[in-house]
């Protein structure tokens, strides 16, 4: 399953691209998240890999590409699912930035899980367009 979520963040591209990397912008834009530990790898490069937790679950974050405040490519695992994200960060004009997130859910494990997904596939959808507005508030408020 693959699909594409886009915004349009009313703040320069540097700006996006720094609020992308700080940790409180997860905090702020995805519910039940707590902290990451970083793994192993130079922290925020190609390779490097970090643990994502939130209060009910954790991810395992593999950074594909780093190529901020242009990109960001990463792999993340879950027991359950497992998924890529490419960010990619336009400049519309000096004060403008549009955001365009491509998620491809490479895994699902568990009947429940597989369920949802060929039941109810824009669920996934709709939840990246609510953490993608989130994430422009706490940008468009900074």
């Amino acid at each position: 399953m693959k699909f594409n979520c886009d915004i349009h963040i009313l703040k320069p591209i540097e700006v996006v691209a720094a609020c992308f990397e700080a940790p409180e912008a997860l905090k702020y834009s995805q519910k039940g998240f707590v902290k990451i530990e970083h793994l192993s790898g130079e922290k925020g490069q190609a390779g490097s890999k970090s643990k994502l937790i939130y209060k009910k679950f954790d991810l395992l974050e593999t950074i594909i590409e780093n190529n901020l405040p242009h990109s960001f490519y990463a792999r993340y695992e879950h027991k359950n699912m497992s998924n890529t994200m490419l960010c990619n960060f336009v400049a519309i004009n000096d004060c403008e930035t549009r955001l365009t997130s491509e998620i491809e859910y490479t895994e699902l494990k568990g009947f429940v899980v597989k369920l949802i997904a060929k039941l109810f596939p824009s669920l996934f959808k709709k939840q990246v367009d609510k953490w993608l507005e989130r994430f422009k508030d706490f940008c468009e408020q900074r």
